[in-house]
């Protein structure tokens, strides 16, 4: 990292490329390309790949003598694909250049955030002392979602002739990227057809084989000097040469322009000829380069996060990230949150639960991009309540994992790479997403006042979700409780108890408490709607009064588990065998995948007081403490700051961080108590990517819920900032490591409100409107303040300090009564 808006990689090395790749991803929220180098098939070392929001296929497989059908989010045509090598005046033609060449002697990836254009500069130097500079400028176009442009400059030194130059579309490409998946059918494309236009415009044309997707992609490819162009077509594939002479002093240019369209674009159309309409009338590279970076800074200037030093390096990073997946543009699509962006094939590209850690981010910043991904859950309503049906419940049951359809598409069985073994995989039992769409879906409204949403889409999914716990929860008279058996929790290790001939737990702390939550928050919702809003629900979803009450009930004697005064991870959790963590971590030094390494033992997790990944403690992560206790006390359980403490102590001795939304979230909770190890997590969440912490995951795609959740925390957590109905609370919990920061922020009808976070000072602007009255602040939860549209005010805030006691604990003590206007 050379600048604070620039990410440079120096050197060539094989084994870093595929997560090179992957954090040079461009894209536009519509449709990304990974930053593989142009002169290089798919092979061991490179992986091209495209990725449209939302084009998915599936595919059928035979894994362990069973028939396995997996839904993919499909590699599409390579655009990018660029052949060269040296045609000297005094010798013989050289062979087709590539990274991997043994005359490579420089090599440099560079970056740039701001303007989102990747750069890749190459120098060989062959036996003859003749050298060839290469320079590729790449960019996916963030104004025009339907275009992308790379030109590459050669230089020659030393000598004089012509670079023989092949610019290709390769249609022939497989899902290959996951080493794991490997086993799997990967071809999805089908119905090849390929030409060039009588005006140089070359096309490839294709359709998912089974969801019968239709996709094209049009290349213009120009050169200076003009040179004359021959093309040959296969079916799968475009290539057009040229010969470009080359001098001292003389550089050549070729420049690609390509348009991708599928049938899923709105409004219809035949997507070959529009792609070829467009690659026609493409912009020169120039004018395409400077929109691209004018759109760039339009989305900049909404959503930037400004925080000094290294880490606020890296979260520049996944902030770019996260807008390439998720832009503007794709407010428009029916997609969800892909859990590996649009930068790889990991997870198949599915839809998980990963929304949670997304959506806070965009609300406060692209309420518009937010509103857009909760349509998709919206629109697969329908699904969601045939599934529940067929399972025997009422109401709506998400999918664990969503693709294109709204139907169940986690896998059935799933590799341990360590063994070699194919297992049954019963993930599709964490039912606990719906709470989470359901949590988006209140903190939405919270934020936007978005009421026509609410009493909507919004009310039918909250509603849809709350019938769905009220069916599923048993009342067990020996307790007088209400149980929810046969699930997973967020953990994901633990799918049956020891010797269990059924998979599933029972009585998931997470589960349980969150499902309460949604079927408070539900009735709240109900009883807010207009009368004949309230009418036309309660008959469309049968929601009379015995129904009603019951969701009541529910949301007050939910049991949850304990032992001691640990809020168990399920029931029977704290009876499990303790494992010998040094002794596995002395063996194997990196357990992150502990049920790896104990299954290819011919153990397993279930028998052990061992999790993956924050389970418990993400009830720390959807609500403050205050809520906390809120909850427990109308559950009828004890919660104090000495339960909650002991339960964070003990869940963070006993997890492997398999997951990178792990150490997110135990960096969150810690951060929340003021506890002095919340940096330790946070800075393993902020490198979990750039480091690649997880040993070549990165290179299958980035984890955006981890990237998203790193902005949310420094918003929310660090400057404290919440939004309700009442106005914005900001209660800061200061990191020595972050010590400042701003952004700007949307709340209920503002946009553009700008939070400066200093040592002690917090400074609020909002923008001029006539339409908006004065915005209602409420600082560290003591003094209610406004701020006028067109004001700028700033406060002394109270300075916490984080003190050890006597017997251990940690406590946060303020130096100031209450926060004072300067």
């Amino acid at each position: 990292m050379s600048t604070t808006w620039a990410w440079d990689y120096h050197g060539y090395d094989p084994k870093e490329e595929r997560t090179i790749e992957s954090l040079c991803t461009l894209g536009n929220g519509r449709f990304a390309t990974r930053g593989s180098v142009p002169e290089s098939p798919a092979g061991a070392v490179h992986y091209p790949g495209t990725y449209a929001a939302g084009c998915c296929n599936w595919l059928s497989s035979k894994v362990a003598g069973q028939q396995v059908v997996n839904e993919d989010m499909v590699n599409l045509p390579d655009w990018s694909r660029l052949r060269y090598r040296c045609l000297p005046d005094d010798g013989p033609a050289g062979e087709w250049l590539t990274p991997d060449d043994p005359s490579l002697r420089h090599y440099k990836v560079s970056l740039d955030l701001r303007g989102g254009v990747l750069t890749r500069r190459l120098l060989f130097h062959d036996g003859d002392g003749r050298r060839l500079g290469v320079t590729h400028t790449r960019l996916v176009h963030m104004g025009d979602p339907y275009l992308a442009a790379q030109r590459t400059t050669f230089r020659g030194y030393g000598w004089s002739g012509a670079i023989e130059v092949e610019s290709v579309i390769e249609g022939n490409v497989t899902n290959a990227g996951v080493e794991r998946y490997r086993g799997l059918s990967g071809r999805h494309l089908t119905g090849h057809r390929a030409g060039v236009e009588a005006d140089g415009v070359a096309w490839l044309s294709c359709r998912t084989s089974s969801s019968r997707i239709r996709i094209a992609v049009a290349v213009r490819t120009s050169s200076r000097p003009l040179v004359a162009v021959g093309a040959s077509c296969t079916e799968t594939k475009t290539v057009q040469r040229m010969r470009l002479p080359v001098s001292r002093g003389r550089s050549a240019v070729v420049v690609k322009s390509a348009v991708l369209y599928t049938s899923l674009d709105r409004p219809l159309g035949d997507p070959l000829s529009l792609a070829v309409e467009r690659a026609s009338h493409a912009e020169a590279f120039a004018a395409l380069l400077a929109s691209h970076r004018a759109a760039w800074e339009r989305l900049w200037s909404q959503g930037e996060l400004q925080v000094p030093g290294e880490s606020g390096r890296v979260l520049r990073l996944h902030l770019f990230h996260v807008l390439q997946t998720l832009s503007p543009h794709t407010a428009e699509l029916d997609v969800g949150v892909p859990a590996r962006g649009l930068h790889g094939e990991a997870y198949r590209g599915h839809v998980f639960w990963d929304e949670l850690f997304v959506l806070p981010y965009l609300t406060l910043h692209f309420p518009e991009v937010a509103r857009g991904l909760l349509m998709y859950r919206h629109r697969r309503l329908p699904a969601a309540r045939t599934a529940a049906q067929r399972a025997g419940y009422s109401g709506a049951m998400f999918p664990w994992q969503s693709g294109s359809s709204g139907a169940e598409e986690t896998q059935t069985l799933h590799l341990n790479p360590r063994s070699g073994r194919w297992l049954s995989d019963h993930s599709h039992l964490q039912h606990h997403v719906g709470s989470a769409i359901a949590w988006n879906v209140w903190r939405y409204g919270q934020s936007t006042g978005d009421t026509g949403f609410i009493q909507g889409p919004g009310a039918e999914l909250l509603l849809g979700i709350a019938r769905y716990w009220g069916s599923v929860a048993t009342y067990d008279a020996d307790r007088d409780r209400y149980r929810i058996r046969g699930v997973l929790g967020p953990d994901e290790y633990h799918d049956a108890y020891p010797e269990a001939a059924a998979p599933g737990i029972d009585d998931n702390a997470y589960t349980n408490v969150t499902a309460a939550w949604v079927l408070a928050r539900a009735l709240e919702v109900f009883d807010d709607l207009p009368a004949a809003r309230r009418r036309e629900l309660a008959e469309q979803l049968g929601l009379d009064d015995e129904t009603l009450n019951r969701w009541d009930d529910i949301s007050r004697r939910v049991y949850v588990p304990f032992h001691g005064d640990v809020i168990s991870q399920f029931e029977g959790y704290g009876e499990l065998a303790e494992l010998d963590w040094d002794a596995y971590r002395s063996r194997y030094s990196d357990i992150r995948r502990l049920d790896r390494i104990l299954e290819s033992e011919g153990d397993t997790v279930n028998c052990y007081q061992a999790s993956k990944q924050a389970d418990t403690l993400m009830l720390g992560y959807l609500f403050r403490p205050a809520e906390l206790q809120e909850l427990f006390d109308r559950l009828g359980y004890r919660f104090d700051d000495e339960v909650w403490r002991t339960t964070v102590n003990y869940y963070l001795t006993r997890t492997s961080h398999g997951s990178t939304l792990s150490s997110l979230v135990h960096g969150w909770v810690l951060a929340r108590r003021k506890g002095p190890d919340a940096w330790r997590y946070w800075e393993e969440a902020l490198l979990s990517d750039v480091a690649d912490i997880q040993g070549g995951t990165t290179g299958e795609g980035i984890h955006l819920g981890a990237m998203a959740g790193t902005l949310d925390l420094v918003e929310r957590v660090v400057a404290g900032l919440e939004a309700s109905p009442d106005g914005l609370r900001i209660d800061p919990v200061p990191l020595r490591q972050v010590p400042r920061c701003s952004f700007t922020f949307c709340y209920r009808g503002h946009r553009d409100i700008r939070v400066q976070f200093l040592p002690g000072r917090l400074g609020i602007r909002v923008p001029f409107s006539r339409l908006n009255p004065p915005l209602p602040v409420c600082l560290s939860g003591e003094r209610l303040v406004t701020v006028a549209a067109g004001e700028q005010r700033w406060f002394r805030l109270p300075v916490r300090s984080v003190r050890r006691d006597n017997d251990g604990r940690y406590s946060a003590r303020s130096t100031a009564a209450s926060p004072r206007m300067e």
